[in-house]
């Protein structure tokens, strides 16, 4: 009898424990859900799904015309910024304001092109929601990459005895008058 209570138990056992199975659902091409989501319980549902087809909506669907000023876009590009908390580097790159011009181009001035990468990633969704929120579907987000010079200092005393002369070319006559040697031994 002992071994039909041992078997009785086990199955006890097998039946109490059942693992629990959570379904990602993907929505678009390339979602991957992040880990941080997945463990506070943040994963897809179907009211994403139906967020999604609204941005779409205003991204390529119903038009609206409504003309806005610089103050209240720059207040909806202020309010979308505090929603990128988690992503310090694009907050970084969406702090400059672009410039509006055709009254709903908005010209975004970038660094480089990992910059413009990072924007091309999220621009539906920054665009879907500028429209929606300023009801104007004619806005456009345009990134332009700006080349900054760097400015050269001058460390060597030859370099610096150039940019002094190129200041003033008095210089360069007093060095020759009274054969001055400026560190080039």
């Amino acid at each position: 009898m002992q071994p039909a209570a041992k078997s009785a138990g086990a199955d006890e056992q097998k039946t109490s424990r059942v693992s629990v199975k959570r379904m990602i659902k993907r929505t678009g091409s390339g979602y991957t859900p992040s880990i941080k989501d997945a463990i506070s319980g943040k994963l897809t549902d179907d009211t994403q799904v139906e967020d999604a087809k609204e941005k779409m909506k205003y991204y390529a669907g119903e038009t609206l015309h409504e003309p806005f000023t610089k103050e209240q876009f720059e207040a909806k590009w202020a309010e979308y910024l505090r929603r990128l908390d988690e992503r310090p580097n694009l907050k970084a790159t969406l702090s400059r304001t672009p410039e509006i011009f055709e009254r709903h181009k908005l010209q975004l001035k970038i660094e480089n092109s990992v910059q413009d990468g990072e924007i091309s990633k999220i621009k539906p969704d920054l665009v879907s929601w500028l429209r929606k929120e300023l009801r104007n579907t004619d806005i456009e987000l345009i990134t332009e990459i700006i080349v900054s010079e760097v400015e050269v200092k001058p460390y060597s005393e030859t370099e610096k005895l150039i940019e002094m002369i190129k200041k003033n070319p008095n210089v360069n006559l007093l060095k020759q008058t009274f054969n001055l040697d400026f560190g080039e031994h």
